[in-house]
């Protein structure tokens, strides 16, 4: 669950509807399960599914009128891993305020292949879009986190 829950928090701004999201991604895991065909890893089966339903939340959000949006979501109630260190945990709580500064398009590139693992053209079949697009996305939101990243207090040009 906190693996779930992360992932839809990782490509979702804000902590709003995360709970539901995980909560229907993990239902469609679940039926999921029977159409499981075991080529690769279980765990990359579970982030796809995780990843499609949280891409077919955001379309029907952006389908929807959207009422206003909270600006103070509460970072805090993110879910730690149970093996991760207290410095893991700031670190990936710090990442996701990072990750909140960016725009949806950068972002879900950035999480799909740096956190799940996905190549280019994998990224490209998974959002439907060219792969040179997906290439410049992917090279526009690293230099945007890290330009985020050097400029967060405490963080210089010469820190981890």
């Amino acid at each position: 669950m906190p693996r779930v829950r992360n992932l839809v928090r990782y490509l979702r701004r804000g902590d709003q509807d995360v709970d539901d999201i995980a909560q229907d991604a993990l239902m469609a895991i679940l039926r999921g399960l029977p159409g499981w065909r075991g080529e690769g890893t279980f765990k990359s089966w579970v982030d796809r599914v995780v990843a499609h339903t949280t891409f077919a939340h955001l379309r029907k959000a952006r389908a929807a009128p959207s009422p206003v949006e909270d600006e103070d979501d509460d970072l805090g109630e993110s879910v730690p891993s149970t093996d991760a260190t207290p410095e893991a945990y700031v670190f990936r709580r710090d990442m996701v305020r990072l990750l909140d500064a960016l725009s949806d398009e950068h972002r879900q590139v950035l999480v799909l292949h740096h956190v799940l693992g996905l190549s280019v053209p994998e990224i490209t079949e998974e959002l439907g879009i060219p792969l040179e697009t997906v290439r410049s996305r992917l090279r526009i939101g690293r230099a945007n986190l890290r330009a985020l990243y050097e400029g967060t207090p405490g963080r210089g040009k010469g820190s981890p």
